[in-house]
């Protein structure tokens, strides 16, 4: 999905702010909605991957306008309604009682099972080896993705191959886990920014093999 969260490479945003000594919560409220956050997804109602795309279906200026925590809690309220754990509209009606009511009924929606991690055994060997040239198709599907706009049709080297795990684009959509290898690749600035980049550096991405194609094979 392309859209505000994606912002590598973009003009007009200004420096990146840095807090010194910046604490881990700014209010408590913050570490409420880290911890129903892990429930959550912890315990089988949600996946990390499908609450990452609930955080980049956020209106643009929701998006820059809330703040961290801000951005987890509104993708938690739409994972909580589109778990079954809240009906449309219920939050915002609660929000104006007063006093607030209780729940006529607990929840009724399945569990998907507690949370296993992201890596799986596969059979397959890896497509790709350390130093293989690869690129990196040039794909703007409309649902979740982990491939970032910028390195889309870029050139890099594969300088790490990592165990089979599972590929978000399928698993934030209930499509199944469909796992398969990641690999660390190295961009090189030249190649992502063009000749006013900085002389030297490079960008390490690790990306699913479903990502990427052999230089020269079909983009």
């Amino acid at each position: 999905m392309d859209g505000i969260h994606d912002m590598g490479g973009m003009h007009g945003f200004g420096p990146v702010p840095v807090e010194v000594n910046e604490p881990l919560f700014h209010a408590p409220w913050e570490s409420r909605v880290l911890g129903m956050v892990f429930q959550v997804v912890g315990t089988g109602w949600s996946n990390i991957d499908a609450f990452r795309h609930a955080i980049e279906r956020l209106e643009p200026a929701t998006y820059l306008g809330v703040g961290y925590y801000g951005r987890w809690l509104r993708a938690l309220e739409t994972i909580l309604v589109e778990a079954g754990l809240l009906e449309p509209g219920e939050l915002e009606a609660c929000l104006a009682a007063a006093p607030a009511r209780a729940r006529a009924a607990p929840p009724t929606a399945p569990r998907h099972g507690a949370f296993t991690g992201v890596l799986r055994p596969i059979e397959a060997p890896p497509r790709f080896t350390v130093g293989d040239r690869v690129l990196a198709r040039n794909i703007h599907p409309p649902g979740h993705t982990r491939l970032p706009r910028y390195v889309r049709g870029k050139r890099g080297v594969v300088h790490r191959v990592h165990p089979a795990c599972v590929f978000p684009d399928t698993h934030a959509h209930g499509l199944g886990e469909h796992p398969q290898y990641v690999y660390g690749v190295r961009f090189s600035a030249l190649e992502l920014w063009g000749p006013d980049a900085e002389s030297g550096s490079a960008v390490h991405l690790d990306l699913f093999e479903a990502y990427l194609t052999p230089v020269g094979g079909e983009p």
